[in-house]
């Protein structure tokens, strides 16, 4: 395709980090009403059981055929058709998914209590069912990706997150005591809302862009019809769709057979993964639910605590890795060996995982720094003097700073792994990752019994750095044989480094001054502090930012009319 993957890929960090501000700033507001309103056991059922639930569907349904379909679009292995077929096996796969999580969820899981088990019962079904339709919209998504329709997504997830706020606040407020009835009916709707939204545009779009190619078979000429159209269609000479019918399996014309074997090989190399990584990623989730070591209002107050200390993560990090990961499967080819391949293409991956590397381990080690000082202050504006009382939130939250060092060099090297392994590397990494998720499940039950719920968290931080040490190992011996290594060049540097140490004992010395005297006054000091730990970063890597400045103007001022592509 004639579109800049870089750029496209930078666009798509940016809009995902405002909407996970946007939909992590209405999630907090919710739990916080519910916190104070409804109870902490309720926002355990619904935060960790039920949410689980969903993210173990939705994960396992879809996450390996995605990742195995935008790898194969990029090395043209196999056609529109047999893409289309593919991404529809994710509506089955999900079905026969839901029958035996179902069935665990309602039996075998600690049960909810008596008051609550009619509307637990309820809440189970009704994010099963919208798993299950919400599959039905992937193709489509998957369309918008491949055409980097960057500012569709967004609207789109942004539209959905509003829609199933404004259902569940306006039930909720109605009756408080139906709050997990509530949170079904928001799913479902904002499942809904995702495939009417996806499939109306291309149902106006698809004409739009027939007609435009018709204007300019009588033309022959794209600037002709600029200001009738624009430059939306302009790239859209490989668009393969000329009705909406064909995103729906075995419509499109397809030569060849109807699945792709090496897609499917690639497939279940990564379906084995997604077992593993969702074991790692909601490890402690599945050992609330499966062992009785929390209560549910314990589970509640570390769940939100989580979802407070993991901010950067949502916020910054999980867009900035998904798009890192596409930029990568898009020009580092994943069957060829690094010298095989254009040597300015494997340059710029080089450079652009040393920087993000160097951004992202930069952003970690602020928020631990200032965590140990701010942690009491946030969370007593948050959940109120009842929430706080006792120091657990906030002895969570300071414990919790430390997983987000570590989260953020995790998320960019496996990025870059998973993104140019071969099938036979993703599966010899399969029997890491078991090991790992082994480890991680014994380990959680071992620490929580010990210290509580800081252990999900330490044993989570043991995790992370096994995986760590695993990537950089590999991203060490793949550049090897072109002599270069990113990772050198990805540490912050020393002047960055003594004014966080400083800022640090600063805002030490502020809580321990202002505790009890003034929140305003303690949070000015937080706010100054960062603000200079955020100026020396800027002039330590001033040139770094000029150059990604530059190179991001000269390519958007590069591309010719044929290039420019639609959001």
């Amino acid at each position: 395709m004639g579109r800049n993957v870089l750029v496209s890929s930078l666009q798509n960090a940016s809009f995902s980090i405002v909407f996970q501000i946007i939909c992590r700033c209405i999630t907090f507001a919710i739990n916080a009403f519910i916190v104070r309103n409804v109870g902490r056991e309720v926002l355990g059922i619904t935060n960790v059981r039920l949410l689980l639930l969903e993210s173990t569907l939705l994960f396992l349904s879809k996450e390996a055929i995605i990742r195995s379909a935008l790898s194969s679009r990029h090395n043209k292995q196999c056609s529109w058709a047999q893409l289309i077929n593919q991404l529809w096996i994710t509506v089955p796969v999900c079905f026969a998914l839901t029958l035996p999580c179902l069935y665990i969820w309602l039996n075998w899981l600690s049960a909810v209590d008596a008051i609550y088990a009619e509307q637990y019962r309820f809440g189970c079904f009704a994010i099963a069912f919208s798993c299950i339709i919400e599959m039905t919209a992937e193709a489509p998504i998957f369309v918008g990706q491949v055409f980097c329709f960057v500012k569709l997504k967004v609207i789109l997830d942004t539209g959905h997150i509003f829609i199933r706020s404004f259902i569940f606040i306006l039930i909720v407020l109605i009756n408080k005591d139906i709050t997990i009835y509530a949170f079904g009916i928001a799913q479902i709707t904002s499942a809904c809302t995702i495939i009417v939204g996806n499939y109306a545009f291309y149902y106006f779009y698809i004409p739009k862009l027939l007609q435009y190619r018709k204007d300019l078979k009588k033309v022959d000429d794209k600037y002709v019809l600029r200001d009738q159209y624009g430059q939306h269609f302009e790239n859209m000479d490989d668009f393969p769709f000329v009705s909406i019918k064909q995103m729906l399996p075995g419509v499109l014309p397809n030569p060849n057979s109807m699945f792709n074997s090496d897609l499917q090989t690639l497939v279940l190399s990564f379906a084995k993964q997604g077992v593993l990584k969702q074991v790692l990623t909601e490890g402690e989730k599945y050992v609330m639910s499966v062992s009785p070591v929390l209560t549910f209002s314990e589970q509640a107050t570390y769940d939100v605590v989580n979802n407070m200390g993991s901010l950067a993560a949502r916020f910054i990090f999980r867009p900035i890795e998904d798009s890192s990961y596409f930029y990568f499967t898009q020009t580092i080819a994943r069957d060829s060996a690094l010298a095989e391949q254009k040597r300015e293409m494997v340059q710029e991956a080089s450079d652009v995982l040393a920087y993000v590397m160097k951004t992202v381990t930069s952003i970690g080690l602020l928020a631990f720094v200032f965590a140990q000082s701010y942690s009491g202050t946030v969370l007593l504006l948050y959940g109120g003097a009842d929430f706080v009382e006792g120091g657990l939130p906030e002895q969570l939250l300071r414990w919790h700073s430390l997983a987000i060092v570590l989260l953020a060099p995790n998320g960019i090297t496996e990025g870059y792994m998973f993104a140019t392994n071969t099938s036979k590397q993703i599966d010899t990494y399969n029997y890491y990752m078991a090991f790992f998720s082994v480890t991680f499940l014994l380990l959680s039950y071992q620490l929580t019994n010990w210290f509580g719920p800081v252990g999900f968290i330490l044993a989570n931080c043991c995790n992370m750095s096994f995986r760590i040490s695993y990537s950089v190992f590999y991203i060490t011996k793949h550049f090897r044989s072109i002599g270069m290594n990113p990772l050198q060049k990805s540490l912050p540097g020393p002047m960055y480094l003594s004014v966080l140490i400083v800022s640090g004992i600063v805002c030490k010395v502020s809580e321990a001054y202002f505790s009890g005297r003034s929140i305003v006054c303690h949070l000015l000091v937080g706010v100054l502090c960062t603000g200079l730990s955020v100026g020396t970063w800027s002039f330590e890597n001033r040139d770094l930012l000029r150059t990604g400045l530059a190179r991001y103007r000269t390519r958007k001022q590069s591309l010719t009319p044929s290039e420019t592509h639609v959001n």
